[in-house]
């Protein structure tokens, strides 16, 4: 598709109105996915036209409308009546969202489990809570809507455990802290979150330091909150970003060291106390037992 640009327009506004058919949504997409040239350049969805550029639009087949079986492996730590506990690899994306609808741990947990809570949607059945793609670790699923909302109401009341392992960069200070500063969205590079702005979502991280190496220090790591890429923010303002985590600078080039290892949590079908744990990865493991290797 081809149009002619017009003037004072944001491009994504330019966009929306000769494409009315399309959702906002889909049109974000298809500019992030560098699927929109102007001038035969791919722009940012803010570009301000000037007037009688030459707009192209590469669209792609709508997204389906609800997640899709796909027998593909899941790795289950606890299950019960009302909720399932997996171990999610790193790299893998938690739930549908631009430019990638197969190949997600729902559409394996629809295949393995079949119905699941819709409280969050058909694209998004029994997902309470999420990981990062490149975040391994454990992740809890309700089967039920009625144990979507008990877990939902234990999420929001910050009664459930969270405790990750982290590897970062450099030597941290003290022993153990707390950083409560609040998490925006980086105003310049907007895939990034930040707590160098004075205002943001409040959010609480508590730490403690379990081994030191030369450059860098293990961590475990305890959420008050669940904000947006939280644990890595909060350490990259302590001057420690975490190991591999090329999005906020880190200098390693593996995989990122954040797992999901501990998550605590009240049964909405036994109204028990429930503890699960996901073993560290074998490349993480790996990377420990080298910098061991070293001292």
């Amino acid at each position: 598709m081809r149009f002619e640009g017009e003037a004072h327009q944001r491009l994504d506004h330019f966009l929306q109105a000769k494409l009315a058919e399309y959702s906002r949504s889909r049109i974000q997409a298809w500019i992030k996915e560098e699927r929109v040239t102007v001038n035969g350049i791919p722009s940012k969805a803010s570009l301000i036209l000037r007037g009688g550029e030459r707009i192209e639009v590469t669209p792609t087949a709508a997204p389906p409308l609800k997640a899709a079986a796909e027998n593909l492996p899941v790795d289950v730590l606890y299950e019960d009546g009302a909720v399932i506990a997996v171990n999610k690899p790193a790299g893998l994306i938690v739930h549908a969202g631009a430019g990638a609808h197969s190949g997600t741990l729902v559409n394996r947990l629809v295949h393995h489990f079949g119905k699941l809570s819709q409280v969050g949607g058909e694209l998004r059945p029994g997902i309470v809570h999420r990981l990062d793609k490149e975040t391994s670790g454990v992740l809890l699923v309700a089967r039920t809507d009625s144990a979507h909302r008990a877990l939902a109401e234990q999420f929001s009341g910050r009664t459930v455990e969270k405790i990750y392992l982290a590897l970062v960069e450099g030597s941290v200070r003290a022993d153990s802290g707390r950083i409560t500063k609040p998490i925006a969205r980086d105003p310049v590079r907007r895939t990034r979150m930040t707590a160098r702005l004075a205002e943001g979502r409040s959010a609480l991280t508590e730490y403690k330091v379990r081994e030191r190496f030369p450059g860098f220090t293990f961590v475990e790591v305890r959420l008050g909150t669940g904000r947006t890429h939280q644990i890595r923010v909060h350490m990259q303002s302590l001057g420690h970003v975490v190991a591999g985590d090329k999005l906020y600078g880190a200098r390693e080039a593996r995989r990122m060291f954040l797992h999901a290892w501990r998550i605590g949590f009240t049964s909405p079908d036994t109204g028990e106390e429930v503890t699960v744990e996901a073993p560290l990865p074998q490349e993480l493991s790996d990377w420990l037992a080298e910098l061991r290797s070293r001292v």
